[in-house]
């Protein structure tokens, strides 16, 4: 029987349990997928722990994106109902929970095809990081060529996403991690100047290599203090764009939002193409053509048997993860 990672009352990673389940079967346009990598994202910890903004009913199995191969396509009357979805698709699935498990019946629209250099760990930890990167930049943050970017949190999956899409896009990326090992990722996937936290102030890093005139973009997955000196280090018409809170929620001062003539932009992925599903249809495209291209490459530093969630969950909570943790199936 396939297994499934499982939260039955919310709590820390240490609380979920991993379950055999049945498979159910399908209903007309609906498609099994058995899942070979599922990614691990903060998301999923904050989900499991009733922090999130989704808040799914209790029994729920975590898990925002996998990847896999089609196993069965529905046939209800004799012709497939999930049409242009074969069996032994190699595929990535987008999920708003349930990828930590052996399979998952989906429908055709969260499928998207596996890129062609890619393995199943890499399109299992793709799509969320550089998606979010993607719609930060592209979409909220209007990224120009020429200006300057500034990462926080670059040795993350969703920071290691923005440094490499933001170099794509023609912009000057400064990019600041906790250590140097994380550095070392980033200046790899293009980072044109390195920022250590414990080393220097980064706003005075920023200022130094900017000659005083500070960042255009500001991408900030970190919150709190991070947040709140990034206000200090900014270009005239700044936008800073809000990821997430990793740690904490920043504060900020609106005099020099004001001074800088700055904006200040939060970034939903999911939710921006739930209201507006083309914006979905293009990020899907881009990013599909740079992966094929090798332009784009998830950095995943650990992959786990499924059976040991929790300590993947514990190496994203411990900032131990340089970009991408995967979950390995079979």
């Amino acid at each position: 029987m396939p297994k499934a990672v499982v939260c039955r009352e919310l709590g820390p990673p240490e609380s979920l349990r991993l379950e055999s389940f049945a498979s159910a079967p399908l209903r007309p346009g609906e498609v099994r997928v058995a899942i070979r990598a599922a990614g691990i994202n903060f998301p999923d910890i904050l989900m499991a722990a009733g922090e999130y903004q989704l808040k799914p009913p209790l029994p729920f199995t975590p898990g925002v994106e996998a990847a896999g191969e089609v196993t069965e396509v529905s046939d209800a009357t004799g012709v497939s109902d999930a049409a242009g979805v074969a069996v032994g698709d190699k595929v990535i699935l987008k999920m708003r929970h349930g990828a930590y498990a052996d399979e998952a019946v989906v429908t055709p629209s969260q499928l998207t095809r596996l890129p062609s250099a890619f393995d199943y760990a890499e399109g299992a930890t793709f799509l969320a990081a550089h998606g979010t990167a993607y719609h930060a930049l592209v979409d909220r943050g209007q990224l120009l060529a020429g200006e300057v970017l500034l990462v926080h949190g670059a040795g993350g999956g969703v920071g290691l996403a923005a440094v490499e899409i933001g170099k794509l896009l023609g912009a000057t990326v400064i990019a600041a991690a906790s250590s140097e090992d994380k550095l070392a990722i980033a200046q790899a996937k293009g980072a044109d100047h390195l920022v250590l936290y414990n080393r220097e102030p980064f706003r005075d890093a920023v200022k130094r290599v900017t000659d005083g005139r500070g960042a255009d973009v500001v991408f900030d997955p970190v919150g709190g203090e991070i947040f709140e000196n990034s206000v200090r280090c900014i270009a005239w018409g700044a936008r800073l764009l809000v990821i997430g809170f990793t740690g904490g929620v920043g504060l900020a001062r609106t005099n020099l939002l004001l001074i800088k003539g700055a904006s200040v932009l939060g970034v939903r992925a999911g939710e921006a193409v739930r209201k507006n599903p083309a914006l979905g249809v293009t990020r899907i495209e881009k990013l599909m053509e740079w992966a094929e291209a090798g332009s784009v490459r998830p950095n995943i530093s650990h992959r786990l048997p499924l059976e040991d969630y929790a300590r993947a969950m514990r190496l994203l909570v411990d900032r131990k993860a340089i970009g991408r943790v995967a979950l390995m199936m079979g």
